[in-house]
């Protein structure tokens, strides 16, 4: 876990390295007087880098796992509501006393239309129309489980490897900012779905790739923006960790960090049993 300043957030990192503890071989026979800026910045540097790798990884946990979470979970709890309303209307149908009555109305007005072909295939629709897993739910043929909430610890590892060498902050112009954006955009989707061996291609091409040149010396004011500029991002990246982990499905992470999809296999076993509790009480209304 990173451990922040007091009021940051916790964001998990795996294999963190405390830049301060990282012997500088040159920190003692350096001369320059700005050697020990152009440290300070270096080192911030590695720190934002692996900060953005531990907000990125949290970040594509909280997508999957409210991806699946909707998807395992949607169709539970809008049976819930169901059960609730016909529970309500079956007992202001017995009494007929106004408050059943209201309180029908109000579990009726909880429960969820029935979205339509868009909305409900809204994330498998693609350039050739409906996706394998909507045309075979439309066909009644096997839909293939849902993938894992978190990539395999494998595509963990060749990601944060090629965030660190790729990362866009450690351009030395704009054509190589560019091309690493470029680079890291796809790297972050390859990590996003969990593909592991497109993970490999990428590494494979990185190291095939053009090498970064040498970092020239900066001057002093340019080193002192340098941190500025680093500040400013660490803030910005703390306000978005903070939201993602204040969120409800961030919440529910939190809960089990270390295995999210087990998590989803409790949470759907709790509402099942509170399905035929409800299912049970509705029978014994309608008798």
């Amino acid at each position: 876990m990173m451990h922040d300043a007091p009021g940051e957030p916790t964001i998990r990192n795996d294999d963190e390295q405390d830049v301060r503890d990282v012997p500088d071989a040159n920190a003692a026979s350096d001369p320059r007087p700005e050697a020990r800026l152009e440290r300070a910045v270096r080192a911030a540097e590695q720190a934002l880098i692996e900060f953005e790798i531990a907000l990125e990884t949290f970040r594509i946990e909280v997508d999957n796992f409210s991806r699946l979470h909707h998807q395992r979970l949607g169709p539970m709890y809008a049976r819930l509501d169901e059960l609730d309303a016909l529970i309500a209307e079956a007992r202001a149908s017995r009494s007929g006393d106004p408050e059943d009555l209201r309180k029908a109305r109000e579990a009726r007005a909880m429960v969820q239309p029935m979205p339509g072909v868009e909305e409900l295939f809204h994330d498998w629709l693609d350039s050739d129309g409906l996706s394998p897993e909507a045309s075979a739910m439309l066909t009644d043929r096997p839909v293939r489980p849902p993938k894992r909430v978190r990539p395999s610890d494998e595509a963990r590892r060749i990601y944060r490897d090629l965030v660190r060498k790729s990362h866009p902050d450690l351009a030395q112009d704009d054509g190589e900012r560019s091309r690493r954006e470029e680079f890291l955009t796809r790297v972050n989707s390859a990590y996003g779905r969990g593909d592991e061996a497109l993970l490999l291609e990428l590494a494979a091409e990185w190291a095939a790739g053009p090498v970064p040149r040498p970092a020239e010396l900066s001057e002093s004011e340019e080193l002192y923006a340098r941190l500025e500029w680093l500040s400013q991002r660490k803030e910005a990246l703390t306000l978005v960790a903070q939201e993602l982990e204040q969120g409800a499905i961030g919440a529910m992470l939190r809960m089990a960090p270390d295995d999210p999809d087990r998590l989803l296999e409790e949470i759907a076993e709790q509402l099942l049993a509170e399905v035929s509790g409800r299912e049970a009480e509705l029978a014994k209304l309608v008798e």
